[in-house]
């Protein structure tokens, strides 16, 4: 059984601050390859959940450079994964400018209608979003200084993650008790 928690904005949002001028060394980085934006959102999406869907090929996880999934490093993967997700891991929904929120991920499309490149909320302020990004590190660059064709924004609703059911309940019940009964001598 799946059940949700809270996505911790707070510790995506210390994530990006402590890694987005520096590279974690756990992961490899994409930069020169494609770029490597949306590997540090999904880094940063980890950080506020700590959940990955292990779902090969449609999951989101990422253990190795060559051992993760299309979602952990593609724009568009990642964007599928989020907003399609009923199973274990972070989900989204869209939203608009005005209601995202810290450590909500934007992602920006060009004029072929390809969307190419993933931030990181980091703050509002005065009418304006503040992003963080890799490949060009930014840390609160407004997201006005971006030239765009196209923008969609990514509310990380929750977390959903396995919860483990317990097959003695029954025994445990009728005997009165919420925990397993220990054996008496």
């Amino acid at each position: 059984m799946f059940v949700t928690k809270e996505y911790n904005r707070q510790n995506a949002l210390d994530y990006a601050k402590r890694w987005v001028l520096d590279r974690n060394p756990l992961f490899f980085s994409f930069n020169g390859l494609g770029g490597d934006c949306t590997n540090f959102a999904s880094q940063c999406i980890f950080a506020g959940g700590c959940v990955m869907n292990y779902t090969p090929t449609y999951g989101w996880y990422y253990i190795s450079s060559n051992d993760r999934t299309p979602s952990w490093s593609g724009v568009q993967y990642l964007y599928d994964f989020l907003i399609s997700n009923k199973e274990q891991g972070p989900f989204a929904t869209l939203t608009t400018a005005e209601n995202v929120e810290n450590g909500d991920i934007i992602q920006l499309g060009n004029a072929d209608g390809l969307y190419y490149h993933t931030v990181i909320v980091v703050d509002k302020a005065d009418n304006e979003i503040f992003i963080a990004a890799h490949s060009d590190d930014y840390y609160r660059r407004p997201l006005s200084d971006y030239d765009y064709s196209f923008i969609r924004y990514l509310h990380i609703e929750g977390i959903r993650f396995e919860l483990q059911s317990r097959d003695y309940c029954f025994e445990t019940l009728i005997n009165g008790g919420i925990e397993p009964l220990e054996e008496t001598q």
